[in-house]
């Protein structure tokens, strides 16, 4: 249980373990062994929650409003760079999505003979 409550958007296992333990479910139990009493504990614990839907809005808003002031990290954000100071020259590809603009640079390609 305590791996499959972190398939939920917000919940990792810090959080999962905290949910079983105040439902009082034990971590290593498959999910078809859990009773219909747990799962309606876990369910009260996880609607509490802020996760999933709920989650995404917040930090997607978190993000408008960083643009919206136009500082610092809402510029990046903006310009899809890194935003907590990371360096950008040689690392950063996934976020600039695998920028190759030098010749030196990448993959050379194997020439048949």
């Amino acid at each position: 249980m305590e791996i499959a409550l972190t398939a939920l958007y917000g919940v990792g296992r810090p959080r999962a373990q905290y949910i079983l333990k105040g439902a009082g479910v034990d971590f290593g139990k498959k999910a078809p062994a859990v009773t219909e009493a747990e799962e309606t504990a876990i369910r009260k614990i996880v609607e509490k929650m802020q996760i999933e839907g709920d989650l995404k809005r917040t930090v997607a808003s978190n993000i408008k409003r960083l643009k919206d002031i136009k500082c610092y990290r809402g510029s990046r954000h903006s310009k899809g760079l890194p935003v907590r100071g990371q360096r950008t020259k040689t690392n950063s590809r996934t976020r600039r999505g695998n920028v190759r603009k030098t010749m030196g640079t990448g993959r050379r390609r194997v020439e048949k003979t």
